[in-house]
């Protein structure tokens, strides 16, 4: 063997080596993203695929395909154009019926030989309670499905398609790496009195709600303050950051947390942040971050934004 044919055969195998010891490294190094425990980072990458099939199960987000507010009286309903409401799709009646709203109550008619059903019930007229009722009324026709909304002192009918191409399409939600730090204990500072605070919707209503406290929490030596809305057996918390707008949804994000312990303590995983519903679709109602709530911090954890948002 030459001199030459020796160097170059080394020179080969240097680059193969450099190749594969790059690959591992590139391997290793998109693992090495995460931060925690084997355990809690499975926790909450399971956590993300169960978010992910709900956002696509017939009572998610994805399948939302219009919200039609409704007037006082008769509101006429189905695929023509001169109809009220106009149903989007194809093979749709183009009169499928009226809804009425009078003194809060919305009651439908449906036009005679048009197959609209309740559960298994074929429906001709029916009172429609709204989703801020125990039991929801949701009527459906073909892969429609739909029903009334209440916001404020406003009636509306949400409208689904279980077929929407948005739920055909979907490929999930970009999200930080898991990072335990983001795990954060916070404490408990209850008003005297349950006090009700004003939230800002993206309907640009404001609705009322209420709060039993702050949740008070320290990161790189700084004191934050995030208020507690009472959802019952959990807290629910409406906050804005400085990433909204460029890596996260501009409007904020939404996060739960258990009710405080013994010692008046919280745990607050900042980890299972996630975008609110506008961020998928132009037809939901989201309530907004309370003045309180906006920190001037970046939570580099949870979900990012969604496509261009809404």
């Amino acid at each position: 063997m030459n001199s030459i044919s020796f160097i170059y055969r080394v020179f080969v195998f240097s680059i193969i080596a450099f190749i594969i010891l790059g690959a591992s490294f590139i391997g290793c190094s998109g693992n090495s993203k995460e931060k925690g425990s084997k355990e809690y980072i499975e926790e909450i990458n399971n956590w993300h695929k169960k978010r992910e099939a709900n956002l696509k199960k017939e009572t998610g987000w994805l399948n939302l395909v219009g919200l039609f507010w409704l007037k006082e009286g008769e509101n006429k309903f189905g695929s023509a154009k001169d109809n009220h409401i106009v149903f989007p799709g194809s093979n749709i009646p183009d009169f499928i019926g009226s809804f009425y709203l009078k003194d809060s109550i919305v009651t439908v008619k449906i036009t005679p030989g048009v197959k609209v059903y309740n559960d298994s019930v074929l429906v001709t007229e029916t009172i429609m309670n709204n989703d801020l009722s125990p039991n929801t009324t949701i009527l459906k026709l073909g892969s429609l499905r739909w029903f009334v909304i209440k916001r404020g002192n406003k009636y509306g009918i949400r409208l689904r398609d279980v077929d929407a191409p948005l739920v055909k399409n979907f490929k999930g939600i970009e999200h930080y790496p898991v990072n335990e730090d983001w795990k954060i204990t916070a404490d408990f500072l209850p008003f005297d009195k349950i006090k009700k605070i004003s939230i800002p919707t993206i309907l640009n209503t404001v609705e009322e709600d209420y709060s039993p406290g702050y949740l008070s929490f320290n990161i790189n030596s700084n004191n934050y303050k995030l208020l507690a809305i009472d959802e019952g057996e959990e807290f629910f918390i409406i906050f804005a950051d400085e990433t909204n707008g460029e890596e996260t949804y501009g409007a904020g994000r939404f996060l739960y947390t258990a009710k405080p312990d013994s010692n008046n303590k919280v745990i607050i995983d900042f980890n299972k942040a996630y975008n609110p519903p506008c961020v998928f679709t132009k037809f939901a109602t989201c309530p907004l971050p309370p003045k309180e709530n906006y920190l001037h911090l970046k939570i580099t954890a949870g979900e990012k934004k969604y496509g261009k948002g809404h």
